[in-house]
């Protein structure tokens, strides 16, 4: 079994109630599954060791927050290997759905058995401290496979990399979800030169949808923040049917403190100000996404 990172903060022991209620069937839309290592190995190719974070744990936390299910997105730490994500929506009861992390070689048996699972699209990484650069030819060949499925592609980059990321983004087929607001630098305000491109790049197509997450990753003042709080507004605002929002437990990498899921959730009502946009935001567009038979 693999030791944890040096220095790597495990997630919150015991998160508090929150005061904020979700609507019935409410989705967290954006969380992990590590491990346990000892069942589910870690991928070698991975940048960091996380603390196991199984299946049980992300359930229970669910429930004790009051939302109905999950959307459970693979992370590097895992590679390519979908055994751990597999095993939790199969799990799940038909209350989970996942994103998978493929490789370009990978083939339509593999394909159909992660959708028979309850994978629902792909995640392509362009993080330069996460994973390794993948060229953009990789990606247009593996979102060709998938969009035969129906699913949707997932990216995730930081703020300054918009610029290069985007051209590969309009290329690529069906739904694009951006990952925790494209990781904007607050300190230059929502109308700072990088914030309004990011808005501007999200109004030039409705394929492109945005995840309203990680206020803990983004702040510079920390909790209850503040600082991220407009940033997550004025996206829901502007594209209500097209926002997701997800804890993203158990917090992989964080630096500068161990985020309190309870106080997370709380912030939910100060992004999305009337019961109508929350709604949205929990319930009517992750299920259009992730569960569009039920939808």
């Amino acid at each position: 079994m693999s030791e944890m990172t040096p220095g790597y903060l495990p997630f919150h022991p015991s998160p508090r109630k929150p005061e904020y209620h979700p609507p019935e069937g409410a989705v967290d839309a954006h969380c992990h599954v590590f491990g346990p290592g000892a069942v589910f190995p870690y991928g070698p190719e991975r940048k960091y060791t996380p603390c196991d974070a199984p299946k049980e744990k992300l359930f229970e936390l669910r429930d004790f927050l009051g939302f109905a299910r999950n959307a459970i997105v693979q992370a590097s730490c895992h590679g390519k290997d979908n055994a751990a994500l597999v095993d939790a929506l199969e799990a799940s009861d038909g209350l989970a759905r996942g994103i998978a992390i493929v490789g370009a070689d990978v083939d339509d048996a593999e394909l159909q058995a992660l959708h028979a699972a309850g994978v629902r699209g792909v995640r392509f990484n362009f993080v330069k401290r996460l994973v390794d650069t993948t060229p953009h030819e990789v990606f247009e060949r593996i979102a060709a496979k998938v969009a035969r499925l129906g699913w949707h592609i997932v990216v995730y980059f930081e703020g300054q990399d918009l610029a290069e990321v985007a051209p590969l983004v309009r290329r690529l087929p069906g739904i694009v979800v951006v990952d925790h607001m494209g990781r904007p630098d607050v300190t230059e305000g929502v109308e700072g030169v990088g914030f309004r491109a990011f808005m501007e790049f999200l109004a030039e197509d409705t394929r492109f949808w945005v995840k309203v997450s990680c206020p803990e990753r983004l702040t510079v003042a920390g909790p209850p923040y503040d600082d991220v709080v407009p940033f997550a507004r004025a996206l829901v605002e502007r594209f209500p049917d097209r926002v997701l929002w997800g804890t993203d437990w158990p917090h992989p990498n964080m630096k500068s403190h161990v985020p309190d899921d309870g106080a997370l959730v709380d912030v939910i009502p100060r992004i999305a100000v009337t019961a109508d946009v929350r709604q949205r935001l929990l319930v009517d567009n992750p299920m259009r996404l992730y569960w569009p038979e039920e939808a």
